[in-house]
Order: C-alpha cells, then sequence, then structure tokens
C-alpha cells in the first residue's frame, strides 16, 4: 500500500499544482447550484426538498468527471513520462489504483465544499440527517464507478481531449440509459436489462434516501472491474 498512497501523493500534488481540480470543484458546484436553485425553481416551487439537487448529480458528474480523468495516462504519454513510470519499482496495481484515490480526493473536496447546499435548505425544512449520508453515499458510489470507468478510457487514448470526449459520452450513454428505455417503450424484459445499466437508474434510489445492497454492489463491481482491465491493459503496455 506504500506505494499506491506515493502515487496518489504525486497525483493530488499534481492536480494542486495544476487548475483542473479548481475548475472542476468551482465548475461542480457552480452548474448544480444554478440548476438546483434557479433552473429548477426552488424558491418558487416552495417545497423545501433535496431530491431534484441530488437528481442531477448522474448528468452533471458525467460531463464533468471526465475533466479529472482525461490526464490521468493520456498526459503521461504527451508529457513522455509514461515508459517512465513504468520502470518504477511499483505494480501496475498500485499505479492505477493511486491514480483512482487522487481523483477520489479531489470528488470529496468538492463534496465537502457543496455541504452548505443541503444545510441552506435544511432551514426551510426538516430533514432526516439519514436521508442526506445515503445520498451522498450514492454520489461516492456514482463517481468511483464513473472515476474507475475514465481511467479506463484515458489509458485507450493518446491524448486528453479525446479521453475526454470518449469518457464523456460513455457516461452520459449510460445515465441516458433509462430514459431511452421510457421513450422506446421497450418490452419489459429488455427494459429491465436496460435500466440495469443505467446509471441514472441504479442511483435513483439514493436520491431518495434509500440505500439498496443492489446498487451499492452494482458500483462496487463496475468500479472494480474497471479498475482491473486498467491494470491489465498497463501491463500489456508494460511488455508490449
Amino acid at each position: 500500500m506504500n506505494g499506491t498512497w506515493v502515487v496518489a501523493r504525486r497525483e493530488i500534488r499534481s492536480y494542486v499544482d495544476s487548475p483542473v481540480a479548481y475548475l472542476f470543484i468551482v465548475a461542480f458546484l457552480v452548474s448544480c447550484s444554478v440548476l438546483f436553485f434557479f433552473m429548477q425553481g426552488f424558491f418558487a416551487a416552495g417545497v423545501a426538498s433535496l431530491r431534484p439537487w441530488f437528481g442531477l448529480m448522474p448528468i452533471m458528474l458525467s460531463i464533468l468527471l471526465p475533466a479529472l480523468t482525461m490526464r490521468m495516462w493520456a498526459e503521461e504519454r504527451k508529457q513522455g513520462t509514461y515508459e517512465t513510470l513504468l520502470t518504477l519499482p511499483l505494480s501496475e496495481g498500485q499505479l492505477v489504483l493511486g491514480k483512482y484515490l487522487a481523483a477520489m480526493t479531489v470528488l470529496g473536496a468538492a463534496l465537502i465544499l457543496s455541504l452548505p447546499v443541503p444545510i441552506m435548505v435544511s432551514a426551510f425544512g426538516r430533514f432526516d440527517p439519514g436521508i442526506i449520508v445515503a445520498e451522498y453515499l450514492g454520489i461516492v458510489l456514482l463517481s468511483s464507478a464513473s472515476i474507475a470507468l475514465g481511467q479506463l478510457v484515458s489509458s485507450l487514448t493518446r491524448n486528453q481531449m479525446s479521453a475526454f470526449l470518449a469518457t464523456a459520452l460513455v457516461l452520459v450513454a449510460m445515465t441516458m440509459l433509462s430514459q431511452l428505455a421510457a421513450f422506446f417503450s421497450l418490452p419489459s424484459w429488455l427494459s429491465a436489462m436496460v435500466n440495469w445499466l443505467s446509471l441514472s437508474y441504479r442511483f435513483s434510489s439514493f436520491s431518495k434516501g434509500v440505500v439498496d445492497s443492489r446498487d451499492c454492489a452494482y458500483f462496487i463491481i463496475l468500479s472494480a472491474m474497471c479498475l482491473y482491465l486498467t491494470t491489465r491493459r498497463i501491463a500489456f503496455g508494460k511488455w508490449s
């Protein structure tokens, strides 16, 4: 694990030394707040509910998180540090996990800074703290899967822009799958299969303050699978 933390610290320092992390955090906080308070008419609705706030997360994270993951491996190739990184006395798993933990740290900072929103909304009504915790847990699990998938895409691309666009496209598609099933009135068995894969459908229970073990397992398995595939991709590149 020491090697993992070495890589994580290196990546966190890289985020801090560049505008990427700051731009992500500001864009996340501003876009979600503007959409929640003004575009969705929170004050006009006269109902103190955080469900619309958390309901925005799947699509917003699908668009914004690729900014954190696009540079993970594509930037290493661009700067010529990819081969040097692979020669370090670290396993592929430590490299992949370290980069993943660094991105999750930036995401965690954004979530902590978003806490004033539910605190402010709570002034207009009474909320169960357990529900808020469940909703934030859903964001963490959703982000974990998205970051792991984004790292996999970055390991397969040659430049940051390609990694960003490809990751955003995949995440948005996976998020919108449930809407696609409803729009085309698919057969029940096919609709169930599509919903099973949909990020927004899996997140919907969390947005209601409900922790479903099946949804937790989905996000955890997707995260682990993408991290494993990234590890194999890096190992293949190391020996090819």
